[in-house]
């Protein structure tokens, strides 16, 4: 695979960069909801071909991904958790604050 094939398929299916395996997912059933045979006016078998061809792209990608399980990614997938660590000590947010 190449990153333009990949950036190709991103493109197909209009997603960002940073996007997870079930957006992937969610968004390859409403393509193909969309463009399918039986769905009506929007039938394109070319559009159909690409769809599918994207998304064999996208899922390739995702099962050879090497997850980043470090502390600075886990704290931006999650930020939440990087203000309760932030403030969780902080008594204006109901923590104890400490002694000084």
């Amino acid at each position: 695979m190449e990153y333009l094939e990949l950036r190709a398929a991103l493109e197909e299916f209009s997603v960002s960069e940073r996007v997870s395996l079930r957006q992937i997912k969610d968004r390859y059933r409403e393509l193909v909801r969309r463009y399918h045979p039986d769905s009506g006016a929007d039938f394109d078998p070319e559009k159909i071909r690409r769809i599918n061809e994207a998304y064999r792209v996208l899922r390739s990608y995702c099962q050879e991904y090497s997850f980043n399980c470090s502390r600075t990614e886990f704290l931006e997938q999650y930020p939440e958790e990087r203000l309760r660590e932030q403030f969780a000590q902080d008594s204006l947010w109901g923590g104890r604050a400490e002694d000084v």
